[in-house]
């Protein structure tokens, strides 16, 4: 590999769609050419916000991007979904500077990909090193590449990366042709416990799916009011700018299905989802009129309708939320990859990550017990 020339590139919107998606592929829309710029375009992912888009390319005979690291310079650690605040207060406390860091990401979103994206797989190991190669040039103090596919964990690892693991809540679809074969799955009582739920939020209501062409500014202008109340109540401000949301509809319309629930066509209440090859991933949510079990059924049960009917293969309904167990979401392992180069920082660090592996576990397997699922079978 010692001919791989790698270079950083000033933002998303160095490169067209077309060189980013012949790397990032289709199957997931978070690491797609149009998320990610409108990320940056929108001013949601750039510098002022702490996320200045430094993505790392290698290019291929052709000329073209061969490989692509979706990679941020991060001045704090918000919007990140894997928490690393209590090291970045221990290496402060040492005297040293923590910020800025490496974020290997798709920017505040808690979802499961790709993290190197290869039109050339064998040009994986260059692209880690690229990496590491600019944590040492710039004297950072780490690189982490958060939300890691399962099948990339390895390539990492072999890096001598560390590696985390926490835990989500994903439906899986087990071949399911409606709704009620997926409760025929369930015991007794939660199956009647989702039945009451669903009738309840339901009630007086209609609930609409809108994606494509038939997406307009007045759809986004009223998820926008659910959005910022969800995101003042979470995270003090919201993440996301109005313009991220109508950028979105205009370059990845075929990916979104906005779910509102009306009362007397008005909207009250919104859940926005994007479609991935096999997995449909949940995103935000709000509301502007409080009703039980609302958000369950725009956030879990229309999410799984959806699965069932498009043959796929699971839901990945966002971070946190053991609520989700009751409702047939089930806990799945998730990954993260962290680069330090200080030896006595990587020692703690890796010691810590041992401890939190075992626990992650156990709790997995003990959610597993608890799920609603019929036993023995």
């Amino acid at each position: 590999m010692a001919d791989v020339v790698a270079r950083m590139a000033d933002g998303i919107g160095a490169f067209t769609a077309a060189e980013w998606d012949a790397c990032a592929g289709h199957d997931n829309p978070f690491v797609m050419h149009g998320f990610l710029s409108a990320l940056e375009d929108s001013g949601s992912a750039v510098s002022r916000t702490g996320w200045q888009p430094i993505p790392i390319a290698i290019d291929g005979p052709d000329g073209a991007p061969a490989a692509l690291l979706p990679a941020y310079a991060k001045s704090h650690s918000q919007g990140e979904y894997v928490f690393d605040h209590g090291w970045a207060d221990a290496w402060e406390r040492a005297g040293g500077s923590y910020y800025p860091k490496l974020q290997i990401a798709s920017p505040f979103s808690p979802a499961n990909g790709p993290r190197l994206l290869l039109r050339d797989p064998a040009l994986a190991p260059a692209l880690i090193a690229a990496a590491e190669a600019v944590v040492q040039q710039h004297e950072l103090s780490s690189a982490h590449a958060t939300f890691i596919a399962p099948e990339q964990v390895p390539l990492f690892e072999a890096a001598g990366w560390l590696i985390r693991t926490d835990r989500q809540f994903h439906w899986l679809n087990q071949g399911y042709a409606t709704f009620d074969d997926f409760l025929g799955a369930l015991a007794s009582r939660k199956r009647k416990a989702i039945r009451k739920e669903r009738a309840g939020a339901q009630e007086g209501l209609e609930i609409v799916h809108i994606g494509g062409d038939a997406l307009t500014e007045a759809h986004w202008d009223a998820f926008w009011v659910f959005y910022q109340d969800t995101g003042s109540r979470k995270w003090g401000r919201p993440y996301l700018t109005r313009k991220f949301f109508s950028l979105l509809g205009e370059r990845m319309g075929d990916r979104v299905i906005l779910m509102f629930a009306l009362r007397d066509g008005h909207p009250i209440a919104g859940a926005l989802n994007l479609v991935g090859s096999d997995t449909l991933y949940g995103r935000y949510w709000g509301c502007t009129e409080e009703v039980p079990f609302l958000h369950f059924e725009l956030c879990y049960y229309q999410a799984i309708d959806v699965a069932i009917a498009r043959g796929l293969k699971r839901v990945e309904a966002g971070a946190q939320g053991e609520h989700k167990l009751a409702r047939g979401y089930q806990p799945v392992p998730t990954y993260s990859a962290h680069y330090i180069p200080n030896p006595g920082f990587r020692r703690a660090v890796e010691g810590y990550l041992e401890n939190e592996r075992r626990m992650v576990a156990q709790n997995i397997d003990a959610l597993d017990e608890m799920g609603p699922y019929r036993k023995g079978e």
